[in-house]
């Protein structure tokens, strides 16, 4: 007699099969555990729209998190009660929301931007004049494959961006001379991997059912591989991934140490300043959004006002 798989085990299918992220995968994992374990591990079946509203307020009043994190917190237990138990408790919830922050995005001026890169070693430094130059999320610009790069048109295609969405941004062409070298080392990587016989690079489910030898070619690489071998949590595959963004948050970290701005550095800070300077420049508001990849404009105007403080655009009175 087959038993039914575990109620974790379930979820991690019906992700799988419904191809969410891995980071998507661990966050609803994490969050699902939390709920059970703060309900003293009562199996999500015996409990009801009323422990979620507890545990959901919990997290707003007693942990005091952003909105955001409750809202994936909110998300996942949706996930596991209607993808994967197939029950209606989630009609109705009324729990304490957390408020939403309204802060201001952090911006670089256009010296502090190359002056951070210009303290950022190695390939990271290649990545932040990416990050800097066209506005990509620092995971777009990680994930990226060689085939992503259109040297002839000058623009990067961004695959499944936010929101499962694919876009086209422009190509910098102060960085090409520098990205045809260092893609002549990642095909040296490339060929070494090969004549290894390491298997080839992670696939959506979809297109490495209609590529079988997708992950192997060279087209399909990560543009920025990371420098050692990992093995694939879902399939237990030896692969070489791309370069982690925690590590790239690091290297930034450590360039602000040296550069000495005295800002909240991490490599969104980038696509804001990107944002910013575009802005300067007169583009029109709905050309940034297509750019940045934001599915409602509003999202895009917060640069607006970063561009209407201090002296950017407002004269202070004591100047006058």
């Amino acid at each position: 007699m087959v038993e039914n798989p575990r109620l974790l085990d379930q979820v991690r299918n019906k992700i799988r099969l419904k191809q969410y992220s891995i980071r998507t995968e661990t966050a609803y994992i994490n969050w699902i555990k939390r709920f059970i374990y703060f309900h003293n591990k009562k199996h999500p079946k015996d409990m009801g729209k009323n422990e979620i509203e507890v545990f959901l307020t919990h997290l707003a009043v007693d942990r005091n998190v952003a909105s955001s994190t409750q809202n994936q917190a909110f998300n996942a237990l949706l996930f596991l009660y209607v993808q994967v138990l197939g029950l209606d408790s989630f009609k109705n919830i009324s729990a304490l929301r957390a408020k939403k922050t309204e802060r201001m995005p952090v911006v670089l001026s256009h010296e502090e931007a190359i002056l951070l890169i210009q303290c950022t070693k190695n390939i990271y430094q290649l990545i932040c004049k990416l990050l800097y130059g066209t506005g990509l999320r620092g995971i777009e610009c990680l994930r990226l494959r060689v085939k992503d790069i259109d040297f002839n048109m000058k623009q990067i295609n961004i695959r499944n961006g936010k929101g499962a969405k694919d876009r086209v941004t422009m190509l910098p062409g102060s960085i090409i001379t520098d990205l045809e070298n260092h893609l002549e080392y990642v095909h040296t990587l490339y060929t070494t991997d090969q004549s290894t016989e390491v298997n080839g690079v992670y696939l959506p489910k979809a297109l490495s059912a209609k590529y079988k030898n997708g992950g192997k070619e060279w087209k399909w690489q990560y543009l920025f591989p990371s420098d050692g071998l990992s093995v694939d949590p879902r399939s237990g595959s030896k692969r070489r991934h791309h370069i982690h963004l925690s590590s790239l948050n690091r290297a930034i970290k450590k360039s602000n140490g040296i550069a000495k701005i005295n800002k909240q550095i991490s490599t969104h800070v980038f696509r804001h300043s990107f944002a910013t300077r575009l802005l300067e420049a007169g583009y029109d508001i709905r050309t940034i959004q297509e750019l940045l990849g934001h599915k409602d404009v509003k999202t895009t105007m917060i640069y607006t006002h970063v561009l209407n403080k201090g002296g950017l655009a407002v004269k202070s009175p004591l100047d006058f």
